[in-house]
């Protein structure tokens, strides 16, 4: 592939618009490996602090190659998509893709401005980012990414190497396919998807200090993994996914695609299940003899408390309950909202949804957890965000709440789960070490200020 040096005012294709730049300036001067086909541009390089980047074909970054995107970098995806059939536009990572953005300057994949409203919300503009089984690291670090989560057809590249079904999945927000992969997604924001904010099915990551909202228009969770994943993911914010803030399964469990480790602690869950009808959905779901500990999660109105599979069928690979997880030491908080029973759903409130007999619930989960019952309701006293007033179907995450807890609140105290990161020590992507949070003896993804 040529070397491009690309300083504009002047688009390749009609697919970059960048920022100008100055020869004598060398931190706004982006160079690149690019070639362009009638349905992708291939990149690897370097994308500078302050450009902003117009899509309106697939970006695949090739297998053995990087892509590094600086802070403050700006990427517009077309919801037109590409050619005739209007292919939603895909994120391709086959090589490894360092998206590090700041605090100050995060890194935005989104759409135009103008189509950045509440009606957009879960229309599924573009396609997400996949990063396939030939990617061997990916950090994305103070990004945001929303208005994904369109329908996969055929063309679409996700369905013709195979990782979707066209016509049956939507995309979610970030993909993972490499059970040998490095991931790590932190302080990001991952809102307004039509499927699932994150779903892996391989790789060792840490998901960590991230804020979630508004995933999945009729089904799918914030973060969904599968078998051949090792993961810690630890304080983040879930604000209204539509089924589960986390739904974690063996599924796919075999000799190659070994079983699902995952460590979740000190997550805040709020709102989650309420958009779905029936009996699926509600805070965290265990399937399918996924190893896992659950400890010191604040969980906030959701539908219902952490399921399990039936626990009578244990340690089965890709269909029972594994029983040395440890599901245990979290808080259920209620306020005194209720909302229709919808569809075969048994409840109507959130304490009702925790106290009632489901048939995936074990009987040896949550044994020292706080949990919420009709005639007892616990406030976990947030710093701003009322309880009682926010509706339960609400979706739109209002950056002016405050989720850290008030000194007095009753969820400062009693956390007690012990649990080793798997991360502790540091996971190295590119040249950075990343390294799971600690376990904090508080619930929730804050604490006190």
């Amino acid at each position: 592939m040529d070397l491009i040096k690309i300083c504009t005012a002047t688009a390749i294709a009609g697919v970059f618009t960048f920022s100008s730049c100055n020869d004598d300036d060398e931190t706004n001067n982006t160079t690149n490996n690019q070639q362009v086909t009638d349905t992708e541009i291939i990149v690897s390089g370097t994308w500078r602090t302050g450009e902003t980047i117009t899509l309106d074909k697939h970006l695949v970054i090739p297998e053995g190659e990087s892509l590094t995107i600086e802070p403050g970098v700006s990427i517009i995806v077309s919801e037109n998509g590409v050619g005739a059939n209007h292919t939603p536009i895909e994120i391709s990572v086959k090589g490894n893709l360092y998206a590090i953005g700041s605090a100050a300057k995060p890194i935005t994949f989104s759409v135009d401005p103008s189509l950045r409203t509440q009606e957009n919300t879960f229309k599924g503009l573009w396609g997400g980012i996949v990063a396939y089984a030939t990617c061997q690291e990916m950090a994305l670090d103070n990004v945001v990414i929303e208005y994904t989560g369109a329908q996969v057809i055929e063309g679409s590249p996700a369905a013709t190497e195979g990782v979707y079904t066209a016509g049956d999945d939507m995309y979610p927000q970030v993909t993972t396919n490499n059970i040998y992969g490095k991931y790590v997604i932190s302080n990001s924001i991952i809102r307004n998807g039509a499927s699932d904010g994150i779903y892996m099915m391989g790789g060792n990551a840490i998901i960590a200090n991230n804020t979630f909202a508004a995933n999945g228009s009729t089904g799918a969770d914030a973060v969904n993994m599968k078998a051949g994943v090792k993961a810690d993911i630890a304080a983040n914010i879930m604000f209204s996914p539509n089924t589960n803030g986390m739904k974690l399964s063996s599924s796919g469990q075999n000799e190659t695609r070994g079983q699902l480790l995952v460590n979740a602690y000190n997550n805040t869950i709020i709102n989650a299940g309420w958009r779905r009808d029936g009996e699926k959905g509600g805070s965290i779901y265990v399937e399918k003899n996924a190893l896992v500990n659950i400890v010191n999660n604040l969980i906030v109105n959701c539908k219902f408390r952490t399921m399990t599979p039936k626990y009578k069928d244990p340690n089965k690979a890709d269909g029972g309950y594994d029983d040395k997880s440890i599901i245990d030491y979290n808080f259920y908080a209620s306020g005194s909202q209720t909302t229709p029973i919808v569809g075969d759903a048994t409840v109507g409130s959130p304490a009702e949804g925790y106290a009632q007999n489901n048939k995936n619930y074990n009987p040896a989960v949550d044994m020292n957890s706080f949990i919420s019952a009709p005639s007892q309701l616990l406030d976990p006293g947030f710093v701003s965000f009322d309880i009682n007033a926010v509706s339960l179907t609400d979706y739109t995450y209002n950056t002016s709440w405050d989720l850290h807890l008030l000194p007095n609140s009753p969820a400062t105290v009693g956390a007690d789960g012990n649990v080793n990161p798997y991360f502790a020590e540091g996971l190295t992507i590119g040249s950075k070490t990343y390294t799971s949070p600690y376990v904090q003896h508080y619930f929730g993804a804050l604490g006190t200020k």
